[in-house]
């Protein structure tokens, strides 16, 4: 189950970015060429993920498929699968670009429950009297 290595690479990235705040979701950007699934990635995050500030965080995976051109007549083409044939002429010569890359594109972080303070002063209604 390769999804463990891709999830351990995802809770780095989103611990760096979160900086010790709660986690709730994180959208990934995945090529179609690593083959991973969201039930499988957001599985692998759950275990990877126990008592770090992303536990219970679900993940949103975004597939990118990759692009295919043909040395053969030039078209250009893009997929998912990485033994397609060319669209144009049916050639199987193909430069392959891209599918596997692996970006965290946002993470949502959870709201803070309590804010130190005076609760009087500190309400955010500028219209009541301080």
């Amino acid at each position: 189950m390769h999804e463990i290595g891709i999830a351990e690479a995802i809770l780095d990235a989103v611990e760096k970015r979160a900086a010790g705040r709660p986690v709730q979701r994180a959208r990934v950007r995945a090529g179609a060429l690593l083959r991973i699934s969201e039930p499988a990635v957001n599985q692998a995050f759950a275990m990877v993920s126990a008592g770090s500030p992303a536990e219970g965080a679900h993940l949103e995976l975004v597939i990118v498929p990759a692009r295919h051109i043909c040395r053969t007549c030039r078209h250009i083409t893009t997929s998912d699968d990485p033994f397609t044939a060319c669209d144009g002429c049916g050639g199987i010569d193909l430069v392959t670009e891209g599918g596997d890359e692996l970006v965290l594109e946002s993470i949502q972080t959870t709201e803070a429950a309590h804010v130190p303070g005076n609760p009087r002063r500190d309400s955010g209604d500028p219209a009541r009297p301080a």
